[in-house]
């Protein structure tokens, strides 16, 4: 039997320009793609800190025409992609630029996804569900965490069941991200804090997925690495570009990882958490994570604390025990400090609604790569804990 380093792994990744002033580059690579008319994808926040508009301004210098989208919010739900993707037919578009975090770029995607095929967007929930590819998707992130630039990932809210989707497809991944440190200055203390721990929760659950390779390893170790050392100084110091270009660069290397080893249990749960009550998907994922890794610590117990040595802790010599606790301690702290909650109770959930969170958790498609199989039961255990 060959080593299990070696066995067959597929990996996707976009073209993507890394660097100051990357977003310049947006009008020439749409050209590039063949676009006539752009459907511009993006949202009032980013519009008022003044991206949106040198976005359009570069597809000016090229004589590019585009109709702009904005009605988009957190958490992007179905009936935003379906009138995004009505406008896009509507006004004769053949390409997609996405300018925002997560939630612009991931209604971009659902929109390729229904303009292309034709159908609902909610009809391709699940893997490799998505027949006919998109249109070309240019993505230029403006926060450092969803890693929706580079990912094989878009989550769409379904308001209806008050639950995320998750739909995975090789067609989801950008024709290339434009990722540039500087738009990621005007972010919020708290968005800066909430996308930095989703970006963190990326490459642990990446590196203890069972779909990890080699390949995407290296990728979540530099960015769990880059996250931990560079995020508290990034909130104290926010106009950086030291610190925000190293948190940038662990954002692209979260992405890079999870798009192709996949997640687990702690993302299931955020999902079915951030659908039912609307909150940022960093901000649940957060305080899930050192109680999702309690749990599976016993059957991925050394990739664990290989984490907790990646990130600088001494653990070398202690019990297993010990070092779990070192490492779950120490996020816990993080956490804190980065001022995000760090209990279910503070988000406004009651422990009634567990179960029906908890069976929403076990149908995501990010629960079959969490490295210890669960059942509904144990998942209502962990949110009681997390509570």
């Amino acid at each position: 039997m060959e080593p299990s380093e070696f066995q067959l792994r597929k990996f996707v990744a976009p073209e993507f320009i890394f660097g100051i002033d990357a977003r310049k580059l947006a009008g020439r690579y749409a050209r590039n793609f063949g676009a006539r008319k752009v459907l511009v994808v993006t949202d009032p926040g980013v519009i008022a800190a003044g991206w949106t508009e040198e976005i359009l301004a570069s597809l000016r210098s090229v004589d590019l025409d585009y109709t702009l989208f904005s009605a988009v919010t957190s958490n992007p739900k179905a009936e935003e992609v379906m009138v995004g993707a009505e406008l896009y037919r509507s006004s004769g578009c053949n390409a997609i630029l996405a300018v925002g975090g997560g939630s612009p770029m991931d209604c971009a995607k659902g929109i390729g996804i229904v303009s292309s095929n034709r159908r609902h967007v909610l009809e391709f929930e699940g893997v490799d569900k998505v027949d006919i590819p998109t249109p070309p998707l240019i993505c230029i992130p403006t926060t450092a965490g969803s890693g929706a630039d580079v990912s094989q990932f878009a989550i769409i809210t379904d308001t209806g069941k008050k639950v995320k989707i998750a739909i995975i497809s090789k067609t989801l991944v950008p024709d290339v991200a434009l990722i540039d440190p500087v738009v990621t200055t005007t972010m919020p203390a708290a968005l800066t804090a909430f996308t930095a721990l989703d970006a963190l929760c990326h490459s642990i659950e990446a590196f203890v997925s069972t779909a990890h390779s080699p390949i995407t390893d290296v990728h979540a170790l530099h960015a769990m690495q880059l996250v931990t050392a560079n995020l508290l100084p990034t909130l104290k110091e926010p106009d950086n570009m030291v610190r925000r270009g190293r948190m940038v660069l662990g954002s692209l290397q979260a992405g890079l990882a999870f798009s192709n080893a996949s997640l687990g249990a702690v993302h299931a749960m955020a999902h079915s958490l951030g659908g039912f009550l609307g909150c940022a998907h960093g901000e649940c994922n957060a305080i899930l994570l050192p109680h999702v890794i309690d749990y599976n610590f016993e059957s991925m117990s050394e990739r664990y604390l290989e984490v907790a040595k990646s990130i600088g802790l001494n653990v070398e010599g202690m019990p297993p025990a010990n070092g779990k606790n070192a490492l779950t301690s120490f996020l816990q702290q993080l956490i804190r400090e980065a001022g995000v909650p760090y209990c279910l109770g503070q988000l406004g959930i009651s422990r009634d609604d567990i179960p029906e969170l908890a069976k929403k958790a076990m149908n995501d498609p990010c629960i079959f790569t969490n490295p210890r199989q669960m059942r509904q039961r144990d998942i209502e255990a962990i949110y009681d804990k997390a509570f």
